[in-house]
């Protein structure tokens, strides 16, 4: 059984997870209406990730007999100034995302919950990937700003698509 106060974080965590998907959904559009399908593909790949995090973390609730809360969530951003401006803001969703990450593992630790702080280390090894591969992007935006035929060159030679990791929480529905 997951500490109350655990249990109570991720809920919100899920909340979280599902606002990051929608934001991700609201990015790919906007790439692709700029006629960026690789961009685009990569932030509707980023969206299903960010969905199958929420849904991981529904399963472990749904495992250690809690119930899962679903949230209302506010809007996504959906206007950007330039291409930099939604990877700038994922990366800084990313960056917010970890902190929460930490500290659902704080709270796991300090309530001596180690099935909890186990299940979250699959995320602390994910959020280390997603902050490079947000960086390195935005670091690839600002210097090709005004070439987007660039940016979409380097997305398809470096983004070759995730293969499946077997150690990944179950994800609930699958």
């Amino acid at each position: 059984m997951a500490a109350p106060a655990f249990v109570d974080r991720l809920n919100e965590q899920i909340g979280h997870e599902f606002s990051a998907h929608q934001q991700y959904i609201a990015i790919a559009t906007y790439y692709d209406a700029l006629t960026m399908p690789q961009m685009a593909a990569l932030f509707y790949q980023q969206a299903q990730e960010e969905r199958d995090h929420a849904m991981m973390m529904v399963q472990y609730l749904l495992d250690a007999d809690h119930q899962p809360v679903i949230p209302a969530l506010p809007a996504p951003r959906v206007a950007f100034a330039d291409v930099i401006e939604p990877v700038a803001l994922a990366l800084e969703q990313e960056k917010r995302v970890t902190e929460q990450i930490y500290e659902l593992t704080r709270i796991a630790r300090d309530n001596n919950d180690f099935a909890s702080d186990q299940f979250m280390q699959w995320f602390i090894k994910e959020q280390v990937e997603e902050l490079s591969k947000m960086s390195d992007l935005l670091a690839v935006v600002t210097r090709s700003k005004a070439d987007y035929e660039r940016i979409e060159d380097w997305v398809a030679r470096e983004e070759s698509g995730a293969e499946a990791d077997p150690t990944a929480p179950r994800i609930a529905g699958a």
